[in-house]
């Protein structure tokens, strides 16, 4: 995905490279890596109702740094507005061994949406103040996560990032 970036600074192109939970042909593969030599920033994204996405999680994060070095990334829990979550808060883990933001949202939902690409503007631009001046332009969500909801998410990931760190590698982070 490219997007032009305006700050009071400078007027750039971004370039971020997405990495998710989707399945992957080889000549895909091949053709993501291929894109993302120039990528600037990269989004790992997983699905929280399905374990083996957040178990690949540390594979995509090494193929992403083995291509692109130094760049912002950010890890994102997808559907979160589902009920049978199978990866919870405090399951979460990887973000705070490699320093990554993270961010829960529900793509179907367009909850927390924006705040990943928000994120990644404002790492890039060297500017922290950067806003978006225009809503984004969305479809209208499919459902909706209520105020009870949205705070229990929040309470969960607060209570998780105080829990100490686990002292297992990164390629069983969910053993």
């Amino acid at each position: 995905m490219s997007v032009a970036l305006v700050s009071k600074k400078k007027t750039r192109n971004l370039c971020c490279y997405y990495f998710g939970w989707c399945a992957l042909t080889v000549d895909s593969y091949f053709l993501l890596l291929f894109f993302s030599i120039h990528g600037q920033c990269a989004i790992i994204m997983f699905d929280v109702t399905s374990r083996l996405t957040y178990k690949n999680v540390p594979t995509w994060h090494r193929d992403i740094c083995r291509v692109c070095e130094n760049i912002p990334i950010v890890l994102c829990g997808n559907k979160v507005d589902v009920k049978n979550r199978q990866v919870k808060a405090k399951m979460v883990t990887f973000h705070r061994k490699k320093n990554l933001q993270y961010y829960e949202i529900s793509a179907k939902s367009n909850y927390n949406f924006e705040k990943p690409f928000l994120y990644l503007a404002r790492k890039l631009s060297g500017d922290m103040t950067l806003r978006f001046v225009e809503e984004t332009a969305l479809l209208p969500a499919d459902v909706t996560v209520d105020l009870a909801a949205q705070q229990q998410i929040e309470a969960e990931i607060a209570a998780a990032a105080a829990m100490p760190l686990p002292d297992d590698d990164d390629d069983n982070i969910m053993d």
